[in-house]
């Protein structure tokens, strides 16, 4: 069920009116969250509603045993990494069993074995990646005595809430499970906001997202010999902007859904492609996995402790496994080693100045416009990686840029280089200024709201395509 659709809109009216009719009975409500969610969630297949609840089950098993780490660390630490070894195992067969028997296969075909690894592909359940980051961390947290175990129905509600289910955020337990715990005040929601925040995300998947896929993205990617290479350039830029207005845009519609239940949900973006480097773009670009890699892998793996070589190590792994958890292909492990690559000579470089003891680099207007420049072309390139079918159609792209001059060039239109710098620019205007904008609009009378509601609808109505293509991070 995707959410710009009259079938999600029919199901959300009555989750809504539901929910706050059921808000004055907590359990009631709880119940009737869970009901709806695993209705969402089946939507695509019925069958892997159980999965959800397996998930569910084992973390709940797991932090319980996780919390006697006081009194009986050995135990709480077994329980701990049982759960742990569940949860990465679902997420390992679903995800990645077919990935390892085939290149596994393959080596020991070119080994000369023959071929001995029976080739299996299981069906990728959807959002298997999010709802298990979610499910780790909560039995991590306890472990650390960062939070409390919660009760069954809350953790059921935590990991299977519908606004995050799908695509994230990855909210964490501290975030989220008090605020189901707690009583909804509906006075003290900003349906405004969360109206605002609907609204933008819609124009931003259906409308630019899908614009910039059909114009260039697509056609250069399923035919790179087929183009010049200013088209590819622009395919590189286009897809920048595509996948940043597709998930931003679900990550505003999901937070603009979850805050009219009464939820907030933390930011998960942060104007990304002003970032002046690589560790700068992973501080504003799904902010809610860079924090979860950071937490969760990067610093218990030992962070900026220890030699430089073991600070590579732990950049590179956390980097290299960021890229697979976004898909079983090389073309993410790919472009995950482009990015700890990048970090690591980041950070050799910034230890290498200080060890020389030479004094900071002046900064200026100047110097930030060369960097965000540079960043921005570095990250392209790695979504050339992140798009590409295959590495040989990644490579084939790439070479357009040596071979695809002195052709034309008919898909860089105007309207197209418009929309790229556009959304590009509107990542520099102030987060103030939007702010006062957006709160011109809540202080507007109801009729103004909906007037200007209907105007924004029949723009996205009208420029967007027939039919909706899914949010690109719906197959994670």
């Amino acid at each position: 069920m995707l959410f710009p659709t009259i079938d999600f809109a029919i199901f959300f009216a009555v989750a809504f009116v539901a929910s706050w009719l059921l808000n004055p009975y907590p359990t009631f409500w709880k119940l009737a969250i869970i009901a709806f969610s695993y209705f969402f969630y089946s939507w695509w297949d019925w069958r892997f509603v159980f999965l959800l609840v397996a998930a569910t089950l084992i973390a709940h098993l797991g932090a319980l045993g996780a919390s006697y780490r006081g009194s009986a660390p050995k135990r709480a630490k077994a329980a701990l990494v049982l759960s742990l070894v569940g949860l990465l195992g679902l997420l390992g067969y679903f995800k990645y069993a077919g990935f390892f028997a085939v290149n596994v296969d393959n080596v020991l075909h070119a080994m000369g074995a023959g071929r001995l690894v029976p080739l299996v592909q299981p069906t990728l359940p959807v959002a298997i990646s999010f709802f298990t980051f979610m499910a780790i961390s909560y039995v991590v947290d306890v472990y650390r005595g960062r939070i409390d175990t919660a009760r069954p129905i809350d953790l059921a509600v935590y990991l299977c809430f519908f606004p995050h289910l799908i695509a994230g955020p990855i909210v964490r337990g501290e975030e989220l499970l008090p605020q189901i715990r707690h009583h909804r005040n509906p006075a003290e929601v900003d349906f405004s906001r969360a109206i605002w925040m609907i609204m933008a995300g819609l124009f931003k998947k259906v409308v630019i997202s899908s614009y910039v896929s059909t114009s260039i993205v697509q056609p250069v990617f399923s035919a790179p010999h087929a183009h010049s290479a200013p088209e590819v350039i622009f395919a590189a830029w286009g897809y920048a902007v595509q996948i940043y207005c597709d998930f931003s845009g679900y990550t505003d519609i999901a937070i603009g859904l979850a805050l009219l239940l009464g939820i907030r949900f933390p930011v998960n973006f942060d104007a990304p492609y002003t970032a002046r480097n690589l560790q700068d773009f992973w501080r504003r670009w799904h902010m809610t996995l860079s924090r979860w890699l950071r937490d969760y892998l990067y610093i218990p793996l030992g962070g900026n402790r220890g030699s430089d070589a073991l600070v590579v190590r732990n950049i590179m792994l956390t980097m290299v496994l960021g890229g697979l958890w976004h898909g079983a292909n090389w073309t993410f492990v790919i472009w995950g080693a482009l990015h700890g690559s990048g970090q690591v000579v980041g950070h050799l470089r910034r230890k290498a100045r200080v060890a020389r003891g030479l004094p900071a680099v002046a900064d200026g207007p100047l110097r930030a416009t060369w960097q965000r420049f540079w960043t921005f072309q570095f990250v392209c390139l790695g979504w050339v990686f992140f798009n590409a079918s295959s590495f040989s159609n990644a490579t084939a792209v790439l070479g357009r840029l040596f071979t695809g001059w002195g052709t034309g060039s008919p898909l860089i239109t105007p309207l197209l280089v418009l929309t790229i710098i556009g959304v590009i620019e509107a990542q520099f205007i102030p987060a103030g200024a939007l702010e006062r904008v957006q709160r011109v609009f809540s202080e507007q009378r109801a009729g103004v709201q909906a007037g200007l509601l209907a105007l924004v609808l029949l723009a996205i109505t009208t420029l967007g395509p027939t039919g909706v293509a899914p949010f690109i991070y719906y197959r994670f």
